[in-house]
């Protein structure tokens, strides 16, 4: 960002924060609209009228940003409908399925927030997001939008953890470096162990294909838990390292694709 030097004005001098202030709010939201998101959160600092401006996140700003990056098609499907503004549309994206981390039977669609597992017989796939966590609280929500198969885990891993892996198996929660909730049996699974069954609720229902589950991860408290319908099913795992965590599903079923929409830090209550 280009930093404005003091300037005479009127025979007064005004320093570049006096004039950030003047600049008309529709001129300030054009030229933010051609800077890009670290040149964004750099204005945000400037003074107090800059910061009012981006931190209206259905403005024109994020509106554009918004429809840059984003597929048409995806913003007026139900897939976002828990995101209510352009900036957490667009801070979803930035936090959706890696196509660069993922087995090689797995491709991202062009919506970018889906991922589609090939027919490949006897594997089990994995992908990552995109961005990992390791501090503050971190929630988004796995839709499964094809068959489950015989196994069909959601949870996290590290970048140690494997991605691909012969058989069809809890891949998933197989090593030291993953944590997951095979949707399948309602297990929990970790360092190639079944953790017990979750959730610890009386006749909980099976998963079905197209609900939205909430994945909560903690790294204060260093948990991951779960939410489905929007009730909350308890803690599924403590004691989580302090690594890098990111969303990651495990699947075998051809042909099956999961969303993941990252939600921002979890409402309480």
């Amino acid at each position: 960002m280009l930093i404005m030097e003091n300037i005479k004005f009127n025979e007064f001098d005004i320093d570049e924060y006096a004039i950030a202030e003047l600049v008309p709010d529709h001129i300030l939201e054009s030229i933010f609209s051609y800077l890009n998101l670290r040149e964004l959160r750099n204005c945000s600092l400037v003074c107090k009228s800059w910061y009012r401006i981006l931190s209206d996140e259905n403005n024109d700003v994020w509106r554009f940003h918004c429809m840059k990056r984003l597929a048409e098609e995806v913003l007026k499907s139900d897939l976002l409908s828990t995101l209510a503004t352009y900036k957490a549309k667009l801070r979803a994206f930035l936090h959706a399925w890696n196509p660069y981390d993922c087995s090689r039977n797995i491709y991202v669609k062009p919506n970018g927030f889906t991922l589609h597992r090939n027919p490949v017989a006897q594997s089990t796939d994995a992908c990552r997001g995109k961005i990992g966590f390791h501090q503050g609280r971190h929630a988004w929500e796995v839709i499964w939008e094809g068959p489950l198969g015989t196994v069909a885990v959601v949870g996290i891993s590290t970048k140690e953890a494997q991605l691909q892996c012969q058989g069809y198996v809890g891949l998933l929660g197989s090593d030291d470096q993953s944590w997951g909730w095979n949707l399948v049996d309602n297990h929990l699974l970790h360092n190639g162990d079944t953790q017990g069954h979750y959730p610890l609720l009386n006749n909980c229902p099976k998963y079905q294909v197209g609900e939205r589950i909430r994945v909560i991860l903690d790294c204060e408290d260093n948990t991951l838990s779960f939410e489905r319908n929007y009730e909350f099913l308890g803690v599924a795992f403590r004691g989580l390292p302090g690594k890098k965590l990111y969303p990651t599903v495990s699947a075998v079923y051809g042909n099956t694709e999961v969303s993941m929409v990252y939600l921002g830090p979890p409402i309480d209550g």
